[in-house]
């Protein structure tokens, strides 16, 4: 029982697109209290900057005094110059965050297994592949479309920048198209080395009889082959440049045919690489991956990476004067692009088996609400996007620097034909499927106005309001679980378009004729939409670098996607979870040494992923005496129509369920119908029976099944199971709090007077 020294401490995360160290604390003023400067803790402060307490608590007729903490996690995403390029790696994040959207593997089924290590061994090499057709795509622009075409000698491409002498000068074509290429291929090594330093003493072992089954995030942990990647995918980079100039095999100087033939090999043996390494798990002893990660140590890195280095600059010199066009840039780019896509059919192939396997045994008993996103198949639908968005991107890049130029004489490489027809044919795919969606939807909400048809929460919610807010509730309802229902079909829909786009162009390719006629509008879209995509892209980034304000806009792309660590694509911003995660689960750690202390890790958003990892971490780690005084809220989170569906192996239902056991009870969650962003947590299939809303939850014994009906709370709020729901308008204005009118959506949680009566019940003091 708690006792008259009894204190909360009051641990909250943001979501995604950040805030400020004043509105996640809700006071006017901030101050830290401890982090390094990259992971923030702050807490209110008076007029001298001096940290204050929070609000008192008011639980069980008392007051109970309360401190309020808030960890600013959004300095690692947004901000300054590098971080604003970063959305420049959206692919490779996209093929990375692909690994971890994976179908769960059953213990002890030998078949899922090979399933499940073939299809992580194809992710790694499809981001190989990826990695080469972007290093080859910035070659086509520096080292073709710039140093063999447009500073050709004679060539009026920029004659009157660089005059005719320099373009004469030994070596300088040559250099000046191998070298921004090659020092791409450097800053990408260079950014993928880079991790954020963890300001937290290693977390202790579990103890033992505290976890006996797997918890949310278990598996949110370094990979330690991401050194070894990260080398095969430099020396990939960097042997791929040397292919280029070289044209082929059957060059006519012994020498060029054999850096072709050296720098063929080494590529290779990167595919081979990544193609063999394993998970975490194969680095044990008695696994036969122990032989290749020693092979693959950090002498046999450096030699490859000196190696290739000595290539690109033996190439330099071997192919001057530069020839003015390379013949080596259409097979390089066709054969890369082939391969890509032959990767991308096995891998979704090969995960069909992976994911009805995963079904049968984890999900098929299940509400279909609560099913991962298309039966666990939605890993290759993200690589195809990333695929078609890394050659899309590379190719508008080409197309508007040949505009750029303003020299029509310019040629692309003749692969660039079919990927301006895929992304026409995809445009007007996208437009097609995006009318009949419409069209769909248009009907849908017709039919629900004309019936009058209402949500169940928001018909008890809002039963006494007056039905000019009524209806403004009810449309706010409406839209916000459409969102909610329907944003994976968006993603599927998208991946739908380009992949009949690409199969289009692939078609008409193998067939060795170019388009009709009639598809010549087709081609020009294709040519307009890279051309708007490579400089939206790039006006957004210099914009972002400009205006930090907007740096935002870009860093929400960076939240969620940098959230997981890498493990198929190591090219990719450092894992900011690696650092939060352990610096918010010590700073529980501390608080809770006073035995008198209780501390509620409470979550925002994207913010509720991060908390429930850190408590499931702390449900490891501490004793069963110190457990009991930690609790959890939840607040317009997206932890059961997103990242459980989304990413099953990491955050699956039944963690949920069995974390919602161990709180027994302290698991709070907040919930607004009209958030397009977070719903329900720990319930679903709600009804209404008897003027009382009823459903299927989580129970305190970590089961799930039917649960009592809902309660309404002092604020007007429906409790089901641990679901709080909100009433959006609120209802009222509540003396000593923020009044926010009007539908509020994702925002001001922390305002609305259920807020302190969920803390209280997740410190176990209600």
């Amino acid at each position: 029982m708690p006792g008259s020294d009894t204190r909360v401490v009051e641990l909250r995360v943001h979501g995604i697109m950040g805030t400020t160290a004043e509105s996640l604390v809700g006071a006017v003023a901030a101050v830290d209290v401890a982090g390094d400067g990259v992971g923030r803790i702050v807490r209110p402060a008076d007029r001298l900057r001096r940290p204050g307490p929070g609000p008192m608590l008011h639980a069980s007729a008392r007051s109970v005094p309360r401190t309020v903490e808030g960890y600013l996690w959004s300095g690692m995403t947004s901000g300054g110059v590098g971080k604003s390029t970063w959305a420049l790696m959206f692919p490779f994040v996209l093929a990375n965050m692909a690994h971890w959207m994976l179908p769960p593997v059953p213990h002890d089924n030998r078949a899922a297994a090979a399933l499940g290590l073939v299809g992580r061994s194809l992710l790694r090499l499809a981001a190989l592949l990826l990695t080469v057709l972007f290093v080859t795509q910035v070659a086509v622009v520096s080292l073709d479309l710039l140093a063999a075409q447009c500073l050709a000698p004679g060539s009026p491409c920029l004659s009157s920048v660089v005059p005719d002498w320099l373009r004469e000068l030994r070596g300088f074509r040559a250099i000046a198209g191998l070298l921004p290429a090659t020092l791409v291929v450097l800053v990408l090594g260079r950014v993928s080395s880079v991790a954020w330093r963890v300001n937290a003493p290693p977390l202790p072992s579990p103890v033992p009889g505290n976890r006996p089954r797997r918890m949310p995030g278990a598996n949110l942990v370094a990979d330690p082959d991401t050194p070894t990647l990260r080398a095969l995918h430099t020396v990939a980079g960097l042997a791929v440049l040397a292919l280029l100039p070289a044209g082929g095999p059957f060059a006519a100087s012994p020498v060029v045919t054999t850096q072709w033939l050296v720098a063929l090999s080494i590529v290779v043996l990167a595919a081979l690489g990544v193609l063999l390494l394993d998970d975490p798990t194969g680095a044990s002893p008695h696994r036969a991956g122990r032989w290749l990660r020693i092979a693959l140590g950090k002498v046999t890195r450096r030699v490859l990476l000196i190696i290739s280095l000595l290539l690109v600059l033996s190439t330099a010199v071997t192919q001057d004067p530069l020839p003015t066009r390379l013949t080596g840039t259409d097979i390089t780019i066709e054969g890369t692009a082939a391969a890509l896509v032959v990767v991308c059919v096995l891998f979704g192939l090969v995960l069909i088996p992976a994911a009805w396997i995963a079904r049968r045994e984890f999900w098929a008993e299940q509400p279909r609400e609560l099913r991962p996103w298309a039966g666990g198949w939605m890993s290759p639908i993200v690589l195809v996007i990333a695929a078609l968005l890394g050659g899309g991107f590379g190719a508008g890049i080409a197309i508007a620097v040949r505009k750029l130029l303003g020299s029509g004489d310019l040629e692309l490489p003749g692969g660039y034909e079919p990927v301006t027809l895929l992304w026409g044919v995809s445009a007007a795919f996208a437009l097609a499927i995006g009318l009949l969606l419409g069209s769909i939807t248009g009907v849908h909400r017709w039919r629900n106005d004309r019936r009058g048809a209402q949500p169940p929460e928001s018909g008890l919610l809002h039963a006494d309001s007056p039905p000019a807010e009524q209806a403004t509730a009810t449309r706010a309802w409406r839209n916000g679980r459409f969102q909610r229902n329907h944003l994976h079909h968006v993603l599927i829909a998208c991946g739908t378009a380009l992949a009949a786009g690409a199969a289009v162009s692939i078609w008409m390719r193998l067939r060795d004729f170019g388009p009709p006629e009639w598809m010549g509008p087709f081609a020009a879209v294709g040519v307009f939409s890279l051309g708007f995509l490579a400089v939206a892209l790039m006006r957004a980034v210099y914009q972002a670098i400009r205006r930090p304000d907007l740096a935002r806009t870009l860093g929400i792309l960076a939240d969620l996607a940098c959230f997981w660590p890498r493990e198929s694509h190591p090219f990719v911003p450092p894992c900011y979870a690696l650092k939060v995660i352990p610096e918010l689960t010590a700073r529980a750690a501390t608080h809770l040494a006073d035995r008198n202390t209780r501390v509620v890790i409470t979550g925002h958003s994207h913010g509720s992923l991060i908390a429930i990892v850190t408590v499931a971490r702390l449900m490891e780690t501490l004793p069963p005496q110190d457990r009991e005084r930690v609790g959890l809220i939840t607040a317009g989170s997206p932890l059961q129509w997103a990242y459980p569906r989304a990413f099953p192996s990491v955050v699956p239902h039944r963690s949920l369920a069995e974390l919602h056991g161990e709180l027994d009870g302290r698991w709070r969650a907040l919930c607004r119908g009209t958030d397009p962003l977070g719903g329900a947590v720990t319930t679903w299939r709600r009804q209404v029976y008897d003027s009382k809303m009823i459903g299927m939850g989580f129970r305190p014994d970590g089961s799930s099944g039917p649960l009592s009906p809902a309660k309404v709370g002092e604020s007007g709020a429906l409790v089901l199971g641990s679901d709080h729901w909100l009433p959006d308008p609120q209802l009222q204005a509540v003396p000593g709090l923020r009044w926010s009118p009007g539908v509020r959506r994702h925002s001001d949680y922390y305002a609305d007077p259920e807020w302190d009566e969920a803390v209280a019940i997740a410190a176990g003091l209600a």
